[in-house]
């Protein structure tokens, strides 16, 4: 997020600056040790610039301890009991070790987790070579974290069998059903596959997507049962093989900055160790030059996660990937087989993800509610159009109402005043005003932040000038106000926002709230995002470096504050009127992460809440009651709750029969939700004259307008918006009469 004021980024250079002159460089370093250097160097930038650093002690070694070595081996199917013991004596002696430059814990786990994959490697192609007795009665437990380390080699070699029954189970029963379906005159390669080679988790085991109904054309020759068990084992064999040829490209210096990665993570989660491979990426995501599906990704335990859709691209504009999203496999155009990535290095996975603009990726996805389904985008650069401000007259009887779609608060690089969000979103206020509207619904649903400067400038749209947010550093706090006398929106205003609704978003949200200007709508809070961080490269802090790319860390260096003096950090902002959604029950953002920056609160700004509204409080009284009767929302509710349920199962069978009978039972519990999907709100959406005139040479606009308008008819949050705002009130109170803010 960039920092509106100048002297932020003076103050943050400075403290680097600091950093560099009492130590790397004027420090000379004997030891030729690249890794010993980084550790030192690392530990103490992180230290001197985190806008909270934590003390390197027993405490902390004891959480990089357990962070580390469940980073290696999360689901426990390599280390034993007596492994662990021979480590246990390094629990709190790592932070010792880090000031002493000592690597012995490294060094003890990153060899002894060698020792332990090449006995796997021989060990699950034994496992395979005889088929499973699928009729037998036996289930696994799928709970890790609850979970001891295997005794023995006996006991570990029971555990891989189990997980590759789960495994192999999972294949056979898709190719059973392709089978069936084939009978049936349906294409199997034109199926939904439901396979999840090396994904140990039970969510693949209990439910199922809707199969496609495609004809082929193929002759189809049926197999046996037992041949079908054969294939699977076989499918099984050969994931496996592929992902361990990706573990022998890894080195030592792989495993090192995972470990400096585990250090780094302990301070906060958005704080990284980036070597320079990793480095490169990040600079190439930066600069929106990645051609690939458009996603952010991130490795939680073994699997690769959608953490974030990025507006304009494949994904976002394909609609089938979400976040909290888990991609289990990667099958390139017109290869016949997918590659699982479960376990892989996040760098390989993504090598494998992206690709050429207009090349074709088929990725096997494991959704939020716990379906497996594939997933064909086509890969493309981000549509810079698309991540810019639209709008929508809203028709509702003989009423007009505006909405604005933001999806990030954007600016120019080079020229914030040639084209920014902020400017964006007043051009767009008023075209609306222009058609009569009578409220506006900005929508920051799914927008994860962007400029600071933005968010400031549009809230300045609604209220006069004063107060929007407060930023902390280290050793000094700064108010950020509003500075224009100019209201360019008096009216009623309703803000949407979600669990990924974040950073920037949540500091617009925040300060509408506490201004009382506008009514939240949404979930029960939003991302909780309240930090900002810096990216350092590590190589200008040293002199005489001869050692190579240090790579750069990523530190989080201020904090953000409400006008009110609360943090948005972990807790986000509360909405005014709450909406069930899939998230629910669920952690979906800065809750979810380990050693997020606590929630605090700080003297609040000096501000006069804004007095244009007769009955706020009331309106949103009666919009919670209305939410309370709503039968739609009663169903979306109840589906949050179903995938809650789900997602804490952790016992599967591994009988056929049982297993094949579960699947059944959840796609029939899942058709009680189908109607979510083809909900109608009545509402009229009308594209403004300007675009309408775009539309005449531009039909891929116009069928980009027509998919957003149908969403829109379906939305039952924008339903309720335009309820409020048909509610609110307005005073006789004019603009330019507004209570002034209090010096």
């Amino acid at each position: 997020m960039h920092i509106l004021k100048k002297n932020f980024k003076v103050l943050f250079l400075a403290v680097f600056v600091a950093v560099a002159s009492c130590s790397f460089t004027t420090k000379e370093f004997k030891d030729p040790d690249k890794d010993k250097l980084l550790l030192d160097l690392v530990t103490y930038v992180i230290q001197k610039g985190h806008y909270d650093p934590k003390s390197v002690d027993d405490a902390f070694s004891a959480d990089v301890y357990d962070n580390f070595i469940k980073g290696l081996d999360p689901l426990k199917r390599y280390f034993l009991t007596s492994d662990i013991q021979d480590f246990s004596k390094y629990r709190t002696e790592i932070d010792d070790q880090i000031k002493e430059k000592d690597l012995s814990f490294f060094n003890v786990v990153h060899s002894r987790f060698l020792e332990r994959m090449a006995e796997v490697t021989e060990l699950y192609p034994e496992i395979l070579e005889k088929p499973f007795d699928f009729t037998k009665k036996e289930s696994i437990d799928l709970d890790y974290d609850k979970m001891g380390y295997a005794k023995d080699r006996n006991e570990l070699r029971e555990r891989w069998r189990k997980q590759l029954k789960f495994t192999v189970l999972s294949g056979y029963y898709d190719l059973v059903e392709d089978q069936k379906n084939m009978e049936k005159g349906i294409s199997a390669s034109e199926e939904v596959s439901d396979n999840e080679d090396e994904d140990f988790d039970n969510d693949e085991a209990i439910s199922r997507p809707k199969k496609s109904e495609r004809k082929s054309t193929e002759p189809f020759v049926p197999k046996t049962l037992a041949e079908l068990e054969e294939q699977a084992r076989e499918n099984t064999k050969k994931s496996l093989d592929e992902y361990f040829d990706f573990t022998k490209d890894l080195e030592r210096k792989d495993y090192f900055a995972i470990y400096l990665n585990t250090i780094v993570t302990e301070f906060d989660p958005h704080s990284n160790y980036f070597a320079p491979p990793d480095k490169d990426r990040f600079d190439l995501q930066m600069s929106g030059k990645l051609e690939g599906i458009g996603a952010k990704l991130q490795k939680k335990n073994d699997y690769i996660t959608v953490i974030e859709i990025i507006s304009g691209g494949p994904a976002w504009r394909s609609e089938k990937i979400e976040v909290g999203d888990v991609i289990l496999k990667v099958k390139q155009d017109k290869e016949a087989e997918a590659v699982s990535i479960v376990g892989m290095r996040i760098d390989d996975a993504v090598k494998l993800i992206k690709g050429p603009k207009g090349t074709k990726v088929t990725l096997t996805i494991k959704n939020v509610d716990g379906t497996i389904s594939d997933k064909v985008l086509t890969r493309d650069v981000v549509e810079i159009e698309e991540t810019y401000a639209k709008s929508s007259l809203i028709e509702k009887e003989d009423h007009k109402f505006g909405l604005i779609n933001l999806p990030q608060f954007y600016f120019n690089m080079q020229n914030y005043k040639e084209r920014n969000a902020a400017s964006d979103v007043k051009k767009e206020i008023l075209s609306l005003k222009s058609q009569g509207m009578e409220g506006l619904v900005l929508d920051l649903r799914n927008n994860g932040g962007g400029s600071l400067r933005t968010a400031v400038d549009i809230a300045g749209l609604f209220i006069k000038k004063g107060p929007v947010v407060q930023v902390a550093s280290t050793d000094r706090k700064e108010v950020l106000d509003d500075e224009s006398d100019e209201i360019v929106w008096d009216g009623p205003l309703v803000i949407l926002v979600n669990e990924l609704s974040a950073s920037a978003s949540e500091i617009l949200a925040a300060a509408m709230q506490d201004y009382h200007r506008a009514i939240i709508i949404g979930s029960k809070q939003t991302y909780g995002k309240g930090t900002v961080q810096n990216v350092v490269d590590l190589n200008q802090w040293l002199r005489n470096n001869d050692m190579g790319d240090m790579g750069a860390l990523k530190i989080t260096s201020q904090k953000f504050y409400r006008i009110n003096g609360g943090s948005t950090q972990l807790e986000g902002v509360k909405s005014d009127v709450v909406m069930p959604d899939r998230y629910s029950y669920i952690d979906i953002g800065e809750k979810d992460y380990e050693n997020p920056l606590p929630y605090d609160k700080i003297a609040p700004a000096k501000y006069s809440p804004w007095n244009g509204y007769l009955d706020y409080e009331e309106t949103i009284k009666k919009s919670k009651a209305r939410m309370a009767k709503n039968k739609e929302l009663q169903l979306i509710d109840d589906n949050a709750k179903w995938i809650k349920v789900r997602r804490d199962e952790k016992q599967v069978n591994l009988n056929y029969n049982e297993y094949s009978a579960e699947i059944d039972q959840r796609k029939e519990e899942t058709k009680r939700f189908d109607s979510i999907d083809k909900y109608n709100n009545h509402l009229k959406f009308v594209s403004l004259p300007n675009e309408i005139e775009l539309m005449v040479k531009d039909t891929t606009l116009m069928e980009k307008r027509k998919r957003w308008h149908k969403n829109l008819g379906k939305d039952i949050y924008v339903e309720e918006a335009v309820h409020v705002l048909e509610d609110l009130k307005m005073s006789h109170i004019k603009a330019d009469k507004v209570a002034d803010i209090k010096q």
